[in-house]
C-alpha cells in the first residue's frame, strides 16, 4: 500500500470510529503524514452530520433533534478529543506547576474540572445544534456544519506542526514530532479545497465559496491560536489532551460563529 493511503486510513482510524478495518503501521512516519488528511477526516465526519440533521429536522423537533445530533458528533469521534478536553481543564485549570499539571493531564481519571468544563461545552454545542435545527431550513446550514470539523481538524493539524510537544516520554503524540511545513501545507491545500468544493455543491457562487471557506479559516485559525498560546505558555508546548481539547474548542467557536451569522442574516441564502 502506497505510503499517502496508509497515512489516510491512519488518520480515519486515529480520531473517528469509522470502519476502517486495514492494518497500517503506525510509524512515525506514517502518523507525520497523516496530519495532512486531517481535514479529511472533518469533511467526512460533517458530511454525516449534515445528512443526520436533514433526517432529524425533519423527523424530531429542534431540541431533541438536536441532542441526537451531539450524539452522533461525539459517537464518531468516540468521544476522542472531548476526553482529551477533559484532562486539559483537570490540569490547566489546578493552577499547579508545569510538572504536576502534567502529570494530572496523564492520569486517566477525571476530576470535577473536567466534568464541569466537558458538560459546559456538550451544553453549548447540543443548544446550538438544536437553534440551527430550528430555523427549518438546514440546506443553507449543512455546508457550513460540514465545514466545522473540518476546519476544526486543519487547525489540531496546525497545532501539531507549530508548537513543540511539551512531553518527554513517548506516546501518540510524540509520534507526531515529524510533522513538517509541507505536510501542513498539504492539509490546507486540502482544506481549502474540500470546503470550497462543498460550498460550490451547495449552490454557492466560486468568489462567494472562496470568502466563505476564507472566513471559516479565519475564524478557526484565530479562535484556535488564541486557545493554543495560553495551553503551550502554561505547559511549554502542547500534548495530545491539548490536540484534542483545542479541537473540540475550535468546533464550539465554529459553531457560535455559524449561529451568530444564521441569526443576523449573514449566511448566504
Amino acid at each position: 500500500m502506497l505510503g499517502g493511503a496508509q497515512s489516510c486510513i491512519a488518520a480515519f482510524q486515529l480520531l473517528t470510529r469509522l470502519p476502517f478495518r486495514v492494518s497500517v503501521p503506525y510509524t512515525e512516519a506514517v502518523l507525520s503524514r497523516s496530519v495532512a488528511f486531517y481535514p479529511l477526516v472533518g469533511a467526512v465526519i460533517g458530511g454525516i452530520l449534515a445528512v443526520a440533521g436533514w433526517l432529524l429536522e425533519r423527523g424530531l423537533p429542534p431540541l431533541p433533534g438536536g441532542m441526537i445530533l451531539l450524539a452522533v458528533w461525539v459517537y464518531l469521534t468516540g468521544a476522542l478529543h472531548l476526553d482529551g478536553l477533559m484532562d486539559m481543564a483537570d490540569g490547566l485549570l489546578s493552577h499547579r506547576s508545569r510538572e504536576r499539571m502534567l502529570e494530572i493531564m496523564k492520569d486517566s481519571r477525571v476530576g470535577a474540572m473536567g466534568v464541569i468544563v466537558g458538560a459546559l461545552v456538550l451544553l453549548l454545542k447540543g443548544s446550538m445544534a438544536a437553534s440551527l435545527l430550528g430555523e427549518g431550513d438546514w440546506g443553507r446550514i449543512a455546508p457550513y456544519l460540514i465545514g466545522i470539523p473540518l476546519w476544526s481538524r486543519w487547525w489540531m493539524a496546525m497545532a501539531v506542526g507549530c508548537w513543540p510537544y511539551a512531553r518527554q516520554e513517548p506516546g501518540m503524540g510524540a509520534s507526531l514530532r515529524g510533522v513538517r511545513a509541507a505536510h501542513l501545507l498539504v492539509a490546507t491545500m486540502i482544506a481549502g479545497l474540500l470546503s470550497w468544493t462543498v460550498l460550490l455543491g451547495f449552490g454557492h457562487a466560486p468568489l462567494a465559496a472562496v470568502c466563505e471557506a476564507c472566513a471559516m479559516a479565519t475564524v478557526a485559525g484565530f479562535a484556535g491560536w488564541a486557545m493554543a498560546r495560553q495551553m503551550a505558555g502554561k505547559l511549554g508546548g502542547l500534548t495530545g489532551d491539548t490536540y484534542g481539547a483545542l479541537c473540540e474548542l475550535t468546533e464550539t467557536a465554529l459553531l457560535l460563529a455559524l449561529l451568530l451569522a444564521s441569526y443576523q442574516g449573514w449566511l448566504v441564502a
